[in-house]
């Protein structure tokens, strides 16, 4: 059987980058057909020591090798792989990259082919200043004391805005251009996913944020569901199926109480409606 043809197809991305947004990206390339060769420092990935798991799934495909880059004789394996790619993926800060000659000018007189994603924490002048996920979530109001997020929302859009200035890059290659640069913040990424928070749509009591009773959270008779009736007709045939008319908060919070969580979602599967019961911690 013929392998399908997949848009990255020959080409061939070093990435140095560790912990999520890194491997994140490599691995939606390396699943567009790129070749991904991984090169992590002496003491591995610090993903892997975190969440084994994880780590082993987004490798998946990918060669990993280690090398001090430190070293200048280990450094040169690096050189003999650049010299081979399209795309060089890192995660550090700028700083520490020109310190191993790995910044953008240095490498663009070396390997005037080899285009660069570099992931950062803060856009310029901040590029250098020191930052993880949960900073950038607590810098734009995402996260609600004590509960600590519950995913990893900068470094995963990183990770995609990432995959995109990749994409962008390579494409503009192919159609004559030069190898370019591209830098993506993390801080930046969390701020346009923050955009519904910023704009109060999800807001605490803003239209998504608990204020539509047809679109909210809702404790059932043994757990809690998910209603999404947002459009006008899932919202009639909600209000049809509880043989309710103009629903208020209150008459949904007094009839949800009446059967469990699941009951509830297979109840509205049958009425093709959005509704979800949560998972019982």
């Amino acid at each position: 059987m013929q392998r399908e043809f997949l848009p990255l197809d020959g080409f061939r991305a070093i990435t140095l980058a560790v912990n999520v947004p890194g491997p994140a990206a490599a691995c939606r390339l390396r699943k567009l057909g790129a070749e991904i060769t991984k090169v992590e420092p002496p003491d591995g990935d610090p993903l892997e020591a975190f969440c084994p798991a994880w780590y082993t799934a987004l490798h998946e495909g990918i060669e990993t090798i280690r090398l001090n880059l430190k070293d200048p004789e280990e450094r040169s394996g690096l050189e003999g792989l650049l010299a081979e790619s399209d795309l060089l993926l890192t995660s550090s800060r700028p700083a520490a990259l020109e310190r191993l000659g790995l910044g953008w000018p240095q490498l663009q007189q070396r390997h005037p082919h080899l285009s660069q994603v570099s992931i950062v924490g803060y856009p310029p002048p901040d590029e250098n200043v020191p930052g993880h996920d949960l900073t950038y979530q607590a810098d734009l109001g995402l996260i609600r004391p004590p509960q600590m997020p519950r995913t990893l929302l900068a470094d995963l859009a990183g990770a995609e805005r990432a995959v995109s200035a990749a994409l962008g890059l390579l494409l503009a290659r192919e159609r004559g251009g030069e190898a370019g640069y591209a830098q993506v913040s993390l801080a930046e990424a969390a701020s346009s996913f923050a955009d519904p928070l910023r704009h109060g749509l999800t807001a605490p009591g803003g239209p998504l944020g608990g204020g539509l009773p047809g679109y909210a959270l809702y404790e059932t008779k043994r757990g809690w569901i998910a209603i999404a009736a947002l459009e006008p007709h899932f919202l009639k045939r909600l209000e049809r199926g509880l043989g309710l008319k103009a629903a208020t908060r209150g008459e949904l919070e007094e009839a949800f109480r009446t059967r469990d969580a699941q009951s509830w979602e297979s109840w509205g599967a049958e009425r093709d409606l959005p509704i979800a019961a949560l998972p019982e911690s």
